[in-house]
């Protein structure tokens, strides 16, 4: 069955979708010996030989970890200006990277992966999973603060409301959101002139940080990858799963 060439790539564990469509039209890779730059060329996986970097491009395990990123680590694969990346916390065959992002000063959970079919469906605005933060904030909320919140207010970038906003005691509070906007959780706190003290996430969808410590990571069992894929209407790719 043919197969469009990023979607291929995204499959073997190369990149996410949207990056293998920018390592195709920059020309990087190669088809049965020609330069391909077309983001919508089709191949035959079975009759085809994909070339990346000097490497024939072949169908890897795929594989699912949930990490407790820690505060100081860059939730990206390549940063200049951090040493400490998330990529490192985790094994390097096969490579994975994050399933979206937690800023540097954020830490919590974050799932990394290879498979860029589940990864393109879990960042996309339309099947945005369910997440719960836990936030200390440099002084409590005052009531009107916390009302303030609760109800909704206006950022920059648009009219926020969490699905849920509650006090575990003063100056620590819980959120809960479906939103993947940029620092949102902090920007909520600052529009009503606090600050975060401590930001972390503690749940997305159904899964928790159970008892890792920060920097430790677990393989997703069978179960949670079936159980998450269907939660954003996926169909997972029958792969073998590597622990």
């Amino acid at each position: 069955m043919d197969i469009k060439i990023a979607k291929y790539l995204s499959e073997c564990g190369i990149a996410s979708r949207r990056k293998s469509e920018l390592l195709v039209s920059q020309g990087l890779v190669f088809i049965n010996g020609k330069k391909m730059d077309n983001v919508a060329f089709r191949i035959d996986p079975k009759k085809d030989k994909v070339v990346f970097q000097g490497k024939t491009v072949k169908p890897l395990d795929l594989v699912y970890y949930l990490l407790y990123k820690p505060v100081g680590t860059a939730s990206t694969t390549a940063d200049a200006h951090s040493s400490k990346l998330i990529t490192s916390l985790v094994p390097k065959i096969p490579p994975v990277w994050p399933v979206g992002r937690l800023d540097i000063n954020t830490s919590g959970l974050i799932l990394m992966t290879n498979d860029g079919s589940i990864t393109q469906k879990l960042t996309h605005p339309k099947y945005q999973q369910e997440k719960e933060y836990s936030i200390i904030t440099n002084s409590p909320l005052t009531e009107w603060e916390f009302n303030k919140i609760t109800q909704g207010l206006e950022l920059e970038d648009g009219f926020i409301k969490p699905d849920s906003f509650t006090e575990i005691k003063p100056g620590q509070y819980s959120i809960i959101l479906h939103s993947g906007k940029k620092r949102v959780v902090r920007r909520i706190i600052e529009k009503v002139g606090k600050r975060v003290a401590q930001l972390k996430r503690i749940r997305v969808a159904f899964l928790t940080l159970g008892n890792l410590a920060p920097g430790q990571y677990r393989p997703l069992a069978k179960e949670e990858i079936d159980k998450l894929a269907k939660t954003a209407n996926i169909i997972p790719t029958k792969k073998k799963i590597r622990p």
